[in-house]
């Protein structure tokens, strides 16, 4: 996870086609796991990736937004206007 003054910037990996939206929590190589229950076409899953990382930070979805992976299970994803410190509070720990 990288952050500055204005943004931070997680590795997200992604498991498509779950029985639901959740976030698993931040994996042993750093990288963030999340499931969601869209398939992976259209853009389905990356609206829910961004949808629920939103509601967990508590921002906006506009600040959440999908750098590099649009089209991989493995993204680059930058939150605006939340520091790492605030981000790692907001989010689980460890893989359940």
């Amino acid at each position: 996870m990288k952050t500055d003054q204005t943004h931070t910037i997680l590795q997200v990996r992604v498991q498509t086609k779950g029985s639901l939206d959740r976030i698993d929590g931040f994996q042993e190589d750093g990288s963030l796991k999340v499931r969601v229950t869209a398939p992976p076409e259209k853009g389905k899953a990356n609206e829910r990736v961004i949808r629920l990382l939103a509601r967990q930070l508590g921002v906006a979805q506009s600040r959440v937004e999908i750098l590099v992976g649009q089209t991989s299970s493995r993204k680059t994803v930058r939150i605006t206007g939340l520091a790492a410190d605030a981000v790692r509070r907001r989010l689980p720990a460890h893989q359940r």
